[in-house]
């Protein structure tokens, strides 16, 4: 029976080029942002370069990506070079060009994992255990990529209204997975790691300009993990850090339906008045 690709998928995919570790691919509608695609989409169809070499050895255990510009609409050309393979770990350089110039570019570490002592630190905030009970948002006038992710705030939604009164926090916490639902990977979980809005616009209720320089993610699943996951929502928590001169930047978590750690983030993001 034909099944229609899933529009991530879609979004992420790419065509081998010419030689090893080159392909090309092209921005989706379906991921459209306020300026260029989703930055979670850029991040994902970089990694999945990686996912994709036949070189590669190993699972994602890190991903920082550098967003050099916005990206138009249309297509863009990915290399993807395994820098060193050690016995356990392989370390990456991946680059995006567009039009001639390099749009994005991206650090990567595969490793292979050992059974070792391991114990988590960080806790699972609090949420009721049943997504489907929280309500979800409106998408009235908000991008298009919103469009694709159920998300179900328990705290920290957009404001219903920006009027510029000053937050005592930006904290956000909420439920998410691909709409419509699909099983979870390392190139879905990458994007969800950027799923978060904008830190400024909930702590100071407006809306100015701004756009990610510099987005890290560590995966702390296995591809174990993920599958158990399956298409189940996850569980989201952010905070920004500090906002200074023109930057800010927010830490952030995504755990399992289960309540284990799958991956945590950390981004920078330009803004101007």
């Amino acid at each position: 029976m034909h099944r229609t690709m899933h529009p991530f998928d879609s979004a992420i995919a790419l065509a081998p080029g010419a030689s090893t570790g080159r392909f090309s691919g092209s921005t989706t509608p379906a991921y459209a942002n306020m300026v260029g695609p989703f930055g979670g989409t850029t991040a994902a169809t970089l990694l999945n370069a990686a996912l994709q070499h036949p070189q590669r050895i190993g699972e994602p255990i890190a991903l920082t990506v550098n967003f050099a510009s916005a990206l138009a609409e249309g297509g863009f050309e990915i290399e993807a070079r395994p820098m060193r393979t050690n016995r356990s770990t392989q370390h990456w350089t991946i680059e995006l060009v567009q039009a001639g110039e390099v749009a994005a570019t991206a650090t990567a570490v595969f490793a292979l994992r050992r059974e070792t002592w391991s114990m988590p630190e960080a806790s699972a905030p609090a949420a009721p255990p049943e997504p489907e009970r929280v309500p979800r948002p409106s998408l009235v006038g908000r991008p298009a990529w919103v469009s694709r992710y159920d998300m179900r705030f328990v705290e920290g939604d957009l404001p219903a209204r920006f009027d510029g009164e000053l937050q005592r926090d930006s904290r956000s916490t909420l439920w998410v997975r691909d709409e419509p639902p699909r099983p979870l990977d390392f190139a879905s979980l990458a994007a969800l790691a950027d799923c978060f809005f904008p830190r400024v616009f909930l702590r100071r209720r407006k809306v100015v300009p701004i756009g990610t320089v510099s987005l890290t993610t560590y995966f702390h699943a296995d591809a174990a993990m993920l599958a158990e996951q399956g298409e189940n929502h996850v569980l989201g928590s952010v905070r920004a850090v500090n906002f200074r001169n023109g930057y800010f930047d927010h830490s952030g978590e995504v755990w399992s339906s289960r309540r284990e750690l799958l991956a945590s983030t950390h981004q920078v993001v330009y803004y101007r008045e």
